[in-house]
């Protein structure tokens, strides 16, 4: 057991850079490690509780638990000027559903149902789906979870809710702001503002006002060119190839039992996974093992690593979409009559096809001048996880082409305006 007032301290200490000498702060830093720690075990134990309490709910949804990276918790300690014990969405569970309305349905069955059960609680329930939460037009049910003496974070979205926050994680790394935190040019921050706004209203049933939809466009128009300008515009404009999803289902396959551990590090300079693999379910062990990660791949060098729990790794694929791009939603955007959301980039490739395609530009492989596919996928190519699946989509599209004589590939001359616009 850890003081209250070590546990503040140790907030202190990381995020307000207070501390007496080196010693201290180690010492901190481990009561912070052990702290966060503490949440994993009931958090993982109220996920498996929640879905087993949504077994009879009889309506679609997706589910996953993360626990909240050390860097977010320092900007929110800063951000928000309150202790650390004060936090209560260490621990987070979110669920996933498909309408506005199912948000309403979910939270009255959870309501009924956690009377059932004498586990944990609902300590509180805050709404920001109609007005949206402050200045940056964010909109989710938050509930926190009461489970022996620790507060957890469930958060309800609709596919549209998720959408929109998903679209602004995954433009925030793009642009290099937190601009879910009010970080960055105004502008931006209005944009994702106005795009909830307007979401809001179709999700709503009703057609939005000429007046919003104007306003929408000509703030995407202003901020492409914010954004080109921010000197972290370097992230590949693409999403992951879903094999790794197959891959990642079949290591699954091996660990049936209950909800697993991922670690995932995506690199956001490269817009591709570093790696992603189950880790144990003890709860020490698997933050232990975040720890670790923290350490060898920093948020500072462009990386990200989440601890992620779930029964069903393929929902992460929904929960946390922003690593695998964003989805086309057509029936909104043909409402708004443009694609307002991923700013006009070309996302129907995978990374590593991209990957491909831009090896074998930057060595001039064109028309004639081939390279045999094995010396492409064991040496040039070495690190694209989905190389086999990758070239197939490429050859599907004809922006390569293999010779049948020697296996011999190349990009299609024919194509080269297409292929320069995706490298």
């Amino acid at each position: 057991m850890i003081s209250k007032s070590k546990i503040d301290r140790a907030g202190l200490a990381l995020a307000k850079n207070k501390y007496r000498d080196e010693a201290e702060y180690i010492e901190l830093e481990d009561v912070f490690d052990e702290y966060r720690k503490s949440h994993l075990q009931p958090l993982s134990e109220t996920t498996l509780e929640l879905q087993h309490l949504l077994s009879n709910y009889g309506a679609q949804y997706y589910i996953a638990q993360r626990l909240k990276r050390k860097p977010q918790i320092i900007r929110k300690l800063n951000r928000l000027s309150v202790r650390l014990t004060q936090l209560q969405d260490i621990g987070g569970c979110r669920i996933i559903v498909q309408k506005n309305s199912d948000v309403d349905r979910l939270q009255k069955y959870l309501t009924e149902t956690v009377k059932s059960q004498n586990v944990f609680t609902i300590d509180r329930v805050t709404d920001y789906r109609e007005l949206g939460r402050d200045y940056t037009g964010y909109r989710s049910l938050h509930i926190i979870l009461k489970r022996g003496g620790v507060h957890l974070e469930l958060q309800i979205r609709s596919r549209i809710q998720h959408y929109w926050s998903e679209s602004i994680e995954r433009t925030s790394v793009i642009y290099g702001h937190h601009l879910k935190e009010g970080e960055g040019d105004e502008r931006v921050i209005g944009y994702f503002k106005n795009l909830s706004d307007v979401f809001y209203e179709i999700e709503a049933g009703r057609e939005p006002s000429l007046d919003k939809r104007l306003k929408v466009d000509e703030l995407r128009g202003e901020c492409e060119q914010v954004i080109e300008q921010s000197d972290r515009y370097k992230v590949f404009d693409s999403f992951v190839n879903e094999d790794i999803i197959k891959t990642l289902t079949e290591k699954e396959n091996k660990n049936p039992a209950g909800l697993n551990n991922w670690i995932l590090v995506f690199d956001w300079n490269a817009g591709a996974f570093v790696s992603w693999d189950i880790v144990s379910r003890n709860p020490s062990d698997a933050v232990n093992a975040y720890i670790r990660y923290e350490k060898m791949f920093p948020v500072e060098a462009g990386y990200e690593v989440v601890l992620v729990g779930s029964s069903e790794v393929a929902t992460v694929r929904q929960t946390h979409s922003h690593y695998f791009g964003i989805e086309s939603y057509q029936n909104i955007l043909e409402n708004l009559d443009t694609s307002i959301v991923g700013f006009s980039r070309k996302i129907d490739i995978d990374i590593g096809a991209r990957q491909i395609l831009a090896t074998l530009h930057r060595r001039r492989f064109w028309g004639k001048k081939t390279v045999s596919i094995d010396t492409l996928g064991n040496h040039f190519c070495k690190n694209v996880l989905t190389f086999d699946s990758s070239i197939r989509s490429l050859q599907e599209r004809g922006l390569v082409q293999i010779s049948s004589l020697n296996s011999g590939i190349s990009l299609s001359i024919q194509k080269k305006s297409e292929i320069e616009q995706y490298v």
